[in-house]
């Protein structure tokens, strides 16, 4: 009868945990690249809003049309701002997510080591009791040939 890996259980926790934070770094990773596209429209906005702005006062414009654009431009730039605060906190937290699947990652391969280790030795003591029952084996024909 085989013994049973003892830390079974843990590598099984391990495996789940490493599960999990995979799926986490995903999320955070969907959610990097989702603020990064809004805070590159936003950009995009801004700078042909005020590309429109600079054509419309070429053209002339009154002092509450420019006082417009120029209210909208400080909006849109407040709004590129906080999107980039967005943007750089989601950077953080996938690069902590990043180094939480490493950690899991590391214990995951320690104990799949010491399971390989178990089982590596267990695959030893089979092979060497079935080796000492083959040589019974023929030793009992040797001795039982010498005997007729």
């Amino acid at each position: 009868m085989s013994e049973k890996f003892t830390l079974q259980p843990l590598l099984d926790l391990a495996n789940a945990r490493m599960d999990e934070v995979t799926r986490q770094l995903g999320e955070l990773i969907a959610s990097e690249r989702s603020g990064q596209q809004k805070l590159e429209l936003l950009q995009c906005y801004r700078s042909e809003y005020s590309e429109r702005f600079m054509e419309a006062a070429r053209g002339g414009m009154g002092a509450e049309a420019m006082r417009n654009y120029s209210n909208f431009l400080g909006r849109i730039d407040e709004a590129v701002a906080a999107q980039q605060q967005i943007v750089e906190q989601s950077r953080q937290h996938t690069s902590q997510g990043q180094q939480q699947w490493v950690e899991q990652h590391t214990r995951v391969r320690a104990f799949d080591t010491l399971s390989q280790r178990f089982q590596d030795e267990q695959t030893r003591k089979t092979l060497r009791q079935e080796q000492r029952i083959s040589d019974e084996h023929a030793s009992r024909l040797w001795v039982g040939r010498d005997e007729k």
